[in-house]
């Protein structure tokens, strides 16, 4: 009876998990951050990390994409090339 609450329980969980964000970053874009904070990366697929953009902040998409990735440069206190979480854009 309990394992059969906790495995409805996990379906819920799973069914009303809120969808991955959509792909928005425009190649060739100086593009906007919406999040409250992006984390820019060395490498795609959660590389190092090497510092943050704040909401407003920008970053040019140069390209490519990789997976939920995408790479460019990401201006303010950054300056300098790197890689996002695509879909954090305005």
């Amino acid at each position: 009876m309990v394992k059969t609450a906790l495995a409805v329980a996990a379906v819920a969980l799973v069914a009303t998990a809120a969808p991955a964000q959509a792909a928005n970053g425009t190649v060739g874009e100086r593009e906007t951050v919406c999040a409250q904070d992006l984390y820019v990366r060395t490498a795609p697929d959660d590389g190092p990390w090497m510092g943050t953009l704040y909401k407003g902040q920008t970053f040019l998409v140069k390209g490519p994409k990789k997976g939920n990735y995408v790479y460019g440069f990401a201006y303010g206190h950054i300056n300098a090339h790197g890689w996002v979480v695509d879909g954090w854009f305005c």
